[in-house]
């Protein structure tokens, strides 16, 4: 059973384990949108006022680039009724 220092040792020694996830894409899809969803609404909560995207940013191109997709057909929006089932 080993001495008692060696107990009271391994009794705080807490292993952890990897838990492996399979999504499909449409649910990574849907965790990617209620992440970023999230993160907008706790960034329009701090900022009340209107802010203006640099047109070299990341996320301006980024935004650039939905917005092509959506005109062209290749992405579906949901409404808030769709997503939250309301």
């Amino acid at each position: 059973m080993g001495s008692p220092a060696r107990r009271l040792m391994s009794d705080n020694v807490t292993t952890t384990q990897e838990t492996k996830v399979t999504l499909s894409v449409q649910q990574l899809e849907s965790l990617i949108r209620k992440v970023v969803r999230e993160e907008l609404v706790e960034f329009a909560a701090q900022e009340l006022g209107v802010f203006h995207l640099d047109k070299e940013s990341p996320l301006y191109e980024d935004m650039e680039d939905i917005l092509e997709r959506k005109e062209s057909g290749e992405l579906n929006f949901y409404t808030h009724e769709e997503i939250w089932n309301e």
